[in-house]
């Protein structure tokens, strides 16, 4: 277990805290001894993952919210306020889709940006604006924002996602030195290839020959919810006490050894290259 910052149990929000690496998140949370909150808009898997949670002897309370509005944001607010006397010791803004827009970009739509803008940044300010005064009048606290190794690297296909995604790695820094005197640490980290629900390995592969793996990614497997997860645990924890404003990847070597390759084949692009 990672040494915490306090020796009581936190106060921690996980935005789309139900499934994949936001399920991950809440799940590691609450084995440290946590007392986590797990919104979601997903109200089956809420109720699941938390009972599971609870099952292994964690705290975990699901709520039903869409931090993509400002109802939603405002209903987490309520809960802390009811629950935890408005103390919030750790905020991961985990929410976040690239699917929303068209694979072409000058075939999307205005609308669809709105969508990418909402639930990849929009959510992360919100949040943050809604929680950083809280922790602010503690002294103390620890904000871990879910970025992607998209957001330094070209992808085409999904050119708005990978701008708002580099605006959460951007937005990360600014709030470190901003926040920095209040005694609160702001960090990111950047997936890239995991197994989860949205990107789930069948559909990577996507009838591609299993052993290319490790010509993908570098240490030769697909990420798991838990590798996010613990390095999650990690930027909240004390021993991470001198670290604020970084991102970190969480790739397995994807971002130092990317490039995207124009299909062989057919029309597109792909970071998984074997001639098609």
């Amino acid at each position: 277990m990672i040494d915490n910052e306090v020796s009581t149990p936190r106060n921690v929000i996980v935005t789309g805290g139900a499934l994949g690496i936001g399920g991950g998140i809440s799940r590691r949370f609450a084995a440290d001894g946590d007392n986590v909150l797990l919104v979601d808009i997903n109200n089956d898997a809420a109720t699941e993952t938390a009972s599971a949670i609870i099952s292994a002897g964690g705290t975990c309370t699901p709520l039903i919210a869409d931090v993509t509005t400002p109802e939603g944001v405002a209903a987490v607010a309520a809960h802390v306020d009811a629950a935890w006397g408005g103390r919030v010791d750790v905020l991961v803004n985990n929410v976040g889709d690239f699917r929303p827009a068209k694979a072409v970009f000058v075939k999307s739509t205005p609308e669809m940006w709105e969508q990418l803008y909402r639930v990849n940044l929009w959510h992360v300010l919100a949040m943050t604006h809604e929680f950083a005064p809280r922790m602010i009048a503690h002294g103390t606290g620890n904000i871990v924002n879910v970025s992607t190794v998209e957001a330094f690297r070209g992808i085409p296909g999904n050119a708005a996602y990978s701008a708002y995604k580099a605006g959460v790695s951007a937005f990360t820094k600014s709030m470190a030195i901003e926040l920095s005197p209040n005694g609160i640490r702001v960090n990111a980290i950047a997936p890239d290839l995991t197994d989860t629900p949205q990107t789930s390995r069948e559909a990577m592969l996507n009838g591609r020959d299993a052993e290319l793996i490790p010509s993908w990614i570098p240490l030769g497997r697909f990420g798991e919810p838990s590798d996010h997860a613990d390095v999650v645990a990690f930027l909240a924890s004390n021993d991470s006490r001198f670290v604020t404003g970084v991102t970190i990847p969480v790739d397995g070597g994807t971002l130092a050894a990317s490039g995207w390759h124009g299909k062989a084949r057919s029309r597109g692009w792909t970071n998984m290259p074997d001639g098609a």
